[in-house]
């Protein structure tokens, strides 16, 4: 696939089924986190992997999360909870790692990371696989990012889910013009 199509065409895809991405083709897709913009080489992201077994205890890690906040939950919304994982073969969560920096700041980091997630979904694109970048409030649930390790100076700047699209979908058409204004002091 031409560079420009896939900047151009990606879509999410909600709907993924299996298989997971080869290994080789999670390597690809790391490959290309690993060249997003980093502003003093700092490498601020980290990668967890996720699929099999571990997506049904991420979904549990999720669903008592949910419950912690809410002891009364319906069993129906835990459920919904601890099924989130398992709407694609592989999540990657992908982590900001910051810290203070002299001439990088931390909102930079976090672009660096954010930049390293998207360059993931490009390449799943390219690639011909289906990737949706999810957040909702278990990306920033102190309980679940006990649960995946995170150490300070780290949180989750959101999961990648990845699988085989169930259908095509096409790129909304949109206009440049609708988003640009020229400044000239």
């Amino acid at each position: 696939m031409e560079a420009l199509d896939a900047l151009i065409n990606r879509v999410s895809c909600p709907r993924l089924e299996g298989p997971a991405p080869t290994a080789e083709q999670l390597e690809q897709m790391l490959q290309a986190a690993l060249r997003a913009p980093d502003h003093g080489a700092l490498r601020p992201w980290r990668f967890i992997i996720t699929e099999d077994e571990g997506l049904v205890k991420l979904g549990q890690l999720y669903a008592a999360a949910a419950r912690a906040d809410d002891p009364t939950l319906a069993e129906a919304r835990y459920e919904k909870y601890a099924n989130m994982p398992l709407r694609a073969p592989m999540v990657i969560t992908v982590v900001a790692v910051t810290r203070e920096h002299p001439k990088v700041p931390v909102g930079e980091q976090m672009i660096s990371a954010g930049c390293a997630a998207h360059a993931i979904t490009q390449a799943a694109h390219a690639l011909g696989l289906g990737a949706m970048w999810r957040t909702g409030e278990m990306a920033y649930h102190p309980q679940v990012e006990q649960g995946l390790g995170l150490r300070e100076g780290e949180c989750i700047i959101g999961y990648i889910y990845l699988g085989q699209r169930c259908r095509e979908r096409r790129a909304p058409q949109l206009e440049s013009a609708d988003f640009v204004t020229r400044w000239e002091g």
